[in-house]
């Protein structure tokens, strides 16, 4: 490989990135607050995302859905809502009240999920991955990671917080946290960016939405 080839390899990180100078317009995720920490103003379209909780069903998923309703209205083309491996089975009026055209949702039960996702990202037909799985192998996460970089789509591997102590080569990486006060996001990670804690507080998904 010629070194002109390798400065333009997606996985190469360039100091010039640090502090939000990557160039690519993130996708708005529907909070203000996260959009103004994050690189590019929203989530990566082009990496791996990390979503770390304790337990599922603390408002991961909401805290997802303004973007994948924005990629339904924007989606003259097409292209599929891939539900990986997930712990519940989609709930689709509430889905549908919140902008999800959930005729373009596709749940995948194909062991192993990081096989299954991976899968998904490559295949060119999604235009959002979202994955539930362990995934402790190392050499798993970095073919995650070069998919989700060649798709060009959102790409959302949700996990337990406990592996946050792990290393791992995703672009953004969040912890989730239920407060008395709502929800909080602690962003561990992120490429472009810095470390940062921001309280979401009660999510009203339906406004959000409406919003964007």
């Amino acid at each position: 490989m010629s070194l002109d080839s390798l400065l333009q390899h997606p996985a190469l990180w360039r100091a010039r990135e640090q502090g939000g100078a990557t160039g690519r317009a993130g996708l708005p995720t529907g909070y203000a607050a996260l959009d103004r920490v994050l690189p590019g103003g929203g989530w990566p379209l082009q990496g791996l995302v990390e979503i770390l909780a304790d337990r599922t069903g603390i408002g991961e998923l909401s805290l997802l859905l303004p973007a994948l309703a924005r990629l339904c209205r924007d989606g003259n083309e097409g292209g599929w809502l891939a539900c990986i491996s997930p712990p519940h089975p989609p709930y689709a009026p509430a889905l549908a009240a919140c902008g999800i055209d959930v005729s373009r949702i596709l749940v995948v039960r194909a062991p192993p999920a990081e096989w299954a996702m991976e899968q998904a990202l490559r295949s060119g037909a999604c235009r959002a991955v979202l994955g539930w799985a362990a995934c402790r192998d190392r050499q798993g996460l970095r073919r995650l990671q070069l998919a989700a970089e060649q798709s060009h789509c959102l790409a959302v591997l949700f996990r337990r917080l406990r592996d946050a102590q792990e290393p791992s080569p995703a672009v953004l990486r969040i912890a989730l946290e239920g407060t008395a006060m709502g929800l909080t996001a602690r962003i561990l990670k992120s490429r472009g960016g810095r470390p940062a804690s921001v309280q979401l507080g009660w999510i009203d998904v339906a406004a959000s939405t409406r919003a964007h």
